[in-house]
């Protein structure tokens, strides 16, 4: 008898497989899947109008209207530089106890946190990773390595 996935027939050979390989299968699939947010740490934390500091947020990857609609904005326009900010403020979907994150808020963050959030955004939709695999010289182990180093967000 043949199990099914996805109203698909599966493969013979599989359905006799025992389930620890199904099992590590999945958990192949699980580590491979897409990872869209990325939990943050501010370096100094934003600051709110009641004197609270928020530090713990979350980014999600941008998508391409994410990069397009700053430049239809005004302050774009005439500040390019103000493309940060407006960006920032799209994808940031969590920060502290914050009901919303726009670029009001990001305006008001201090530089090196806005830096800090620069660095994250373009490690993850930029970059995606930076990790190589690489063989040790000495014992031929082979391990991946992390080039950018430290945590998403950190230099």
């Amino acid at each position: 008898m043949q199990r099914t996935r996805g109203g698909l027939l599966a493969d013979p050979a599989e359905a006799n497989a025992p389930r620890d390989a199904t099992a590590a299968r999945d958990a192949a699939t699980d580590r491979d899947a897409l990872r869209t947010e990325f939990a943050f740490e501010l370096p100094r934390g934003y600051v709110d109008r009641d004197g609270v500091v928020h530090r713990s947020g979350v980014m999600r990857l941008a998508t391409a209207r994410d990069e397009l609609l700053p430049l239809y904005d005004a302050r774009v326009q005439e500040n390019p530089a103000y493309t940060t900010v407006v960006l920032l403020g799209r994808v940031i979907t969590s920060l502290g106890t914050l009901p919303t994150v726009t670029s009001d808020v990001v305006e008001n963050m201090f530089a090196s946190d806005v830096a800090f959030l620069q660095d994250l955004y373009r490690r993850v939709n930029a970059e995606g990773h930076a990790r190589i695999a690489v063989t040790c010289p000495e014992c031929s182990h082979r391990i991946t390595v992390d080039l950018a180093g430290g945590r998403l967000g950190e230099s």
